[in-house]
């Protein structure tokens, strides 16, 4: 059965419509509000409008009573018609309104109001009943006037409570919103932000030599997919550069070969030799001359021996071993190596204390030493020199350039205490600045082209690395080179 693992892209999915469901609900509210204030507005116009018929249905009963002109009542009676179809038309739809119930009571006042006045003008002018009837309609006139005002002040209050209700409702809108947002944009720093910077901080780690995996905690199928995917990678780029590195060191074996041919081309001399005089002097000679020529045979043989079995374990594919080595053997065991390709024009000067050892493989360390002798040798176009050094302190006398204390003091390059500073100066053309920073990259090179790989100096990086060590580079253009490294002298991983 498929292991299940939730999905980012789920997750943002459901993200997404949660965010557009409370929006919806938010716009939903919003809008009924808004109807519900619409709807207190309009009939605020309306009241409005039946205050100002009931002013003018007053004005013209007025008048009535004052000079009894039939068109004055005329004119009152139509504008209380008016009032009656406003109450009429209205009271159905705004039934539900707090006022409902006063609308029902001015309806029946208005109807009184308007028999009153009927029946007052029905009546001669000397009719005694008339002086009650005017009394009532005024009393009548001005019940319809307090409930118009009553009515008015009432939804006045009542829109003014509706908008401060829909600012504060905006309010807890707009921090409902930001709260929404703040939270949604944590979830998805969770879901995606987090891990993405976890793998950035691993991806540094790994290039900074801190780890050679992956470790990404994550549910997420993306995220699990792209660890899985980053870490065979990893193992492709470890598998691919252990080729090339052995590689590189198969292909430095083709410039050493002629030296060594010259360092074996020596004992097997002196071996022929000695058994020639030994063959032509083998009646006559005594036993110590017999054993002179023999034991000088056996100790050129040995000396070829050595040097045929630092060849192989040169060329031999081996684990990575760190042990203690001794500087200046390893350093001119390694110049015996190249002896046959050092043209004549080029000296070698060497001063390492016999007591400066080093924690280091043999093998990889002198691929190292080798690529960078190399180097500085074909630096020289005319006669010069290459100078190896070493001590426990950087160089006396040695300018520090910016070079030096970036490459060899930053934080990934961790000091112990008990270091050994190897410098490898030529005094070869140098190296421009402006590529200067680059000499160390992958299949960069400054020789023509067929004569370099441009991985020598990226592999003693590589190599340089891999022993907690550090290595700098300080070139001049016209007055040389000189590269510095950092070793460590004893095992420093436990301590």
């Amino acid at each position: 059965m498929m292991d299940y693992k939730p999905s980012i892209r789920r997750k943002i999915t459901f993200g997404y419509y949660a965010g557009v469901a409370v929006i919806v609900a938010l716009f939903v509210f919003t809008f009924t509000e808004l109807i519900i204030v619409e709807k207190q507005l309009n009939f605020g116009g309306i009241i409005n409008e039946f205050f100002d018929m009931t002013l003018e249905m007053r004005r013209f009963e007025k008048n009535f009573f004052l000079y009894e002109l039939n068109s004055d009542y005329q004119e009152n009676l139509q504008y209380v018609t008016k009032a009656q179809n406003i109450i009429s038309e209205n009271i159905n739809e705004y039934l539900t309104l707090v006022v409902a119930d006063r609308l029902s009571a001015l309806e029946t006042v208005l109807k009184e109001y308007r028999t009153l006045m009927e029946q007052y003008a029905s009546l001669k002018h000397e009719d005694p009943k008339r002086g009650a009837i005017e009394k009532s309609i005024r009393e009548k006139g001005k019940q319809i006037t307090s409930f118009a005002e009553d009515i008015s002040k009432t939804e006045r209050e009542r829109l003014r409570s509706l908008l401060d209700q829909s600012r504060i409702f905006l309010a807890i809108a707009i921090v409902v919103l930001s709260l929404g947002g703040i939270i949604v944009g944590q979830i998805m720093s969770r879901i995606v932000v987090r891990p993405l910077k976890e793998l950035e901080k691993s991806m540094e780690a790994i290039a900074a030599g801190g780890r050679d995996t992956i470790d990404i905690r994550s549910k997420d199928r993306e995220i699990a997919s792209l660890t899985a995917a980053f870490n065979k990678m990893l193992r492709e780029l470890e598998l691919r550069q252990r080729h090339m590195l052995q590689s590189e060191k198969l292909a430095s074996l083709g410039t050493l070969m002629a030296g060594i041919a010259h360092e074996l081309n020596n004992p097997l001399s002196n071996i022929s030799t000695s058994s020639q005089i030994l063959s032509e002097e083998l009646e006559e000679s005594d036993v110590a001359f017999r054993k002179e020529m023999l034991h000088q045979i056996e100790t050129q043989t040995e000396r070829a021996r050595n040097i045929v079995r630092s060849l192989l374990d040169f060329s031999r594919e081996k684990e990575f071993k760190r042990e203690i080595l001794t500087l200046g053997n390893l350093i001119h065991e390694t110049l015996n190596f190249i002896k046959g390709q050092i043209p004549a024009r080029v000296s070698i000067s060497v001063e390492v204390p016999e007591d400066i050892v080093i924690f280091a493989d043999k093998q990889r360390i002198q691929q190292a030493f080798l690529n960078l002798i190399k180097n500085a040798v074909e630096a020289i176009t005319d006669e010069g020199s290459v100078f190896i050094r070493a001590g426990r302190q950087f160089p006396a006398g040695m300018e520090k350039p910016e070079s030096y204390v970036q490459m060899l003091d930053n934080s990934r390059c961790k000091a112990f205490g008990d270091d050994v500073y190897i410098t490898i100066r030529d005094t070869g053309s140098g190296i421009p600045l402006e590529i200067l920073p680059r000499i160390m990259d992958p299949f960069f090179t400054t020789k023509d082209v067929g004569k370099g790989s441009g991985l020598g100096l990226s592999i003693v990086h590589e190599i340089i690395d891999e022993h907690d060590g550090c290595i700098g580079v300080y070139s001049e253009q016209g007055k040389g080179t000189t590269f510095v490294l950092r070793l460590p002298a004893k095992d420093v991983r436990f301590e």
